[in-house]
């Protein structure tokens, strides 16, 4: 099947997903996972509109960035400190779920005159394979970080655990409920809900999702 076509069928079935809880289709980001595509393939997509990138290797990820300076690259992985001095690029970074990690990005940012946008990784299917904050953490760590000046939380992101996309329902409400409580507590505009990837995204639509992160759905079963 063709990019073209696969892209098609995505924001077919992202815009009928919508419809059945009364969304507009503009609320929910397309972010293509690239791990596993070759350059050729992120051009191409590029072309057919889709202009948000995410990585989660940053070696893979730096030569992208330069490939590709004109898209929007986000680092999806789980992220070391000492790695952090590559990350200016990134437009966002999905997995933050320590302080150490907070305050280096902080220091850096600060280096680099910006502010980083960053969501929190909660654990919501709490798999110990799985990184992240455990849900009762999440709010007491939101706090903590609005000493940072330099990183900005817009939202949270979860990964619900690889089963039949109906019961996954629940983690995505949690993870849903979650980002509510933070921004009636902190009163933030924690506006990013990133869960949802290609084997479950409708259903993560359904319950708030504005940013879906997917791979296979664009680019077939090698990407």
């Amino acid at each position: 099947m063709s990019l073209e076509k696969n892209v098609f069928t995505l924001q077919k079935r992202i815009a009928k997903a919508c419809k059945r809880v009364g969304r507009n289709p503009n609320e929910v980001k397309i972010l293509a996972v690239s791990k596993y595509a070759n350059d050729q393939a992120v051009g191409e997509l590029s072309q057919l509109g889709i202009h948000a990138f995410g990585e989660n290797r940053i070696q893979q990820a730096r030569k992208r960035l330069d490939l590709f300076p004109a898209l929007e690259w986000h680092f999806i992985g789980s992220l070391q400190t000492n790695k952090v001095k590559y990350c200016q690029g990134f437009s966002m970074i999905h997995s933050l779920d320590r302080w150490a990690l907070a305050n280096e990005v902080n220091q850096r940012s600060q280096q680099w005159g910006r502010r980083m946008d960053m969501l929190l990784q909660v654990n919501i299917s709490g798999e110990a394979s799985k990184h992240g904050l455990a849900p009762k953490d999440v709010l007491p760590f939101a706090q903590e970080l609005q000493t940072l000046r330099f990183i900005r939380i817009r939202g949270l992101m979860g990964m619900a655990p690889y089963i039949q996309a109906e019961q996954t329902r629940p983690y995505f409400q949690l993870l849903k409920g979650i980002q509510e409580e933070m921004t009636k507590t902190l009163g933030g505009n924690f506006d990013v809900l990133s869960m949802g990837m290609s084997n479950d995204y409708e259903v993560a639509i359904e319950e708030g999702a504005t940013l879906i992160r997917v791979g296979t759905t664009l680019f077939g079963e090698e990407g």
